[in-house]
């Protein structure tokens, strides 16, 4: 049987894949296995139209099971996380499918610190929801209650207004991508804090454009809108806020991995880098491990997703870790990925340095890197196919001594993700359509 929870929760098709059933059997399990009764739980949601059906699921489940649910509304995923930890909640549930398109949606359980739930527990819960019929509810006098409770949101629009506030980016022009999502009525306000001039696009939800051809995994408009204004910089977040991807003054897309080398290297440089170590997935480009190596600094890598990227640096002590898709953990500040503290994050660095992001950048010269997604029936067997097997090996032979192929099946996805880096760009790319084509015949 295919498991419930991914890389990022539980997603699908809502009402096809993902139906308000699983998500009253969420609640109640979330309610008997980690909240208990009496207790209370805090629920948000981005801006897609299918969100206050889930919500409503999940209350109708939690408050059988004799949990008070406290209903934040359209809320950015940083900011549940930062309520559930902040708070009297025992739990959090975020109803999201981050950077999917509208059509999906997903549901992110969190734990009383608003930290993603570790596997084994994660494994617990999947179980409890799969006979969540028959777990005994309480009697009405016992029953939760359902409260609304969007005020909740000042307490994180207060901390990260002040964050912003110790920013002087006065005289700074910035074009703010919303993605039409859960953040576009809060990330702006933060922005104009650090006292940068704010110029926001894609910011109408309509419950059926987040991320429609705009956001983080869309910036195109973004890019054109900093060369029509002629701004600094543009900053794009996704659905639910938990990333941020940045374009330079010519409108050119800065790679996640020079995002996280400028805030890595920046600290190092004044000794604010806890245990001199950035903690990355192991997507992450060569060229950055050498930038930060070559400062003095270490690289940690993790296993894709932003829950090991935080485990890892947990464990190590680090303050800092991300990966290239835009999710950063500055974990001062926060304890996960928010996109908002990542821009904020950038226009300080640009304003103590005294120069653009492009400049910046450049001290993080990257590898040619290719990626391929293989669409193929077969993905959790890759690396049982010797043909394949024997093509990756001789591949990297060719490759080195810089070069490397990472081969993973998707989380989420009926797909084979490669990876492939090196020094020539060419001989990347010959590999990468190589060991594709070659994964979709023998894995299809």
């Amino acid at each position: 049987m295919t498991r419930l929870f991914g890389t990022d929760g539980i997603r699908g098709a809502a009402n096809v894949d993902l139906r308000p059933s699983l998500a009253t059997a969420l609640g109640r399990a979330t309610a008997h296995l980690v909240v208990g009764v009496g207790g209370s739980l805090v629920v948000g949601q981005d801006t897609r139209r299918s969100g206050d059906m889930f919500v409503a699921a999940i209350t109708a489940g939690a408050t059988s099971m004799g949990v008070d649910v406290h209903s934040v509304g359209v809320v950015p995923t940083p900011a549940l996380a930062f309520l559930a930890g902040n708070g009297s909640f025992a739990a959090g549930i975020m109803v999201s499918a981050s950077h999917n398109p509208a059509e999906d949606n997903g549901l992110k359980v969190l734990d009383p610190n608003g930290l993603k739930l570790d596997d084994d527990l994660e494994d617990d819960l999947e179980a409890v929801i799969l006979r969540a019929d028959e777990l005994p509810g309480v009697e009405p006098g016992r029953l939760g209650r359902s409260v609304h409770a969007g005020a909740l949101l000042g307490q994180y629009l207060a901390h990260r207004t002040a964050l912003a506030s110790a920013v002087s980016a006065g005289g700074l022009h910035v074009v703010l991508d919303t993605a039409n999502g859960a953040a576009h009525s809060v990330a702006p306000a933060i922005l104009r804090a650090t006292g940068a001039r704010v110029t926001v696009i894609h910011d109408q939800p309509d419950g059926d454009n987040i991320n429609r051809r705009c956001g983080a995994t869309a910036p195109e408009s973004l890019m054109a809108a900093v060369r029509d204004y002629g701004a600094d910089v543009g900053f794009a977040l996704d659905g639910d806020a938990d990333r941020c991807v940045a374009v330079d003054s010519a409108g050119r897309l800065v790679d996640g991995d020079q995002v996280l080398g400028i805030l890595a290297l920046e600290r190092l440089k004044r000794g604010g880098l806890d245990r001199q170590s950035l903690v990355v997935s192991v997507l992450s480009n060569g060229g950055l491990q050498h930038a930060i190596e070559s400062a003095g600094g270490r690289l940690v890598r993790t296993p894709v997703g932003d829950k090991h990227i935080l485990a890892a640096m947990l464990v190590s002590g680090a303050g800092l870790g991300g990966e290239k898709s835009g999710h950063v953990i500055v974990r001062e500040h926060t304890t996960s990925g928010d996109g908002i503290v990542t821009a904020t994050e950038l226009l300080r660095v640009m304003t103590t340095a005294g120069v653009g992001i492009d400049e910046l950048a450049t001290q993080i010269p990257l590898l040619p890197q290719q990626q391929r997604a293989i669409r193929v029936r077969h993905r959790d067997q890759w690396d049982a196919d010797e043909v394949l097997g024997k093509a990756i090996a001789d591949a990297e032979a060719r490759l080195a001594p810089h070069g490397r192929i990472l081969v993973r099946p998707s989380g989420t996805e009926p797909v084979l993700r490669v990876m492939v880096e090196g020094d020539d760009a060419a001989m990347v790319t010959e590999v990468a359509d190589a060991i594709a084509a070659l994964a979709g015949e023998r894995l299809h």
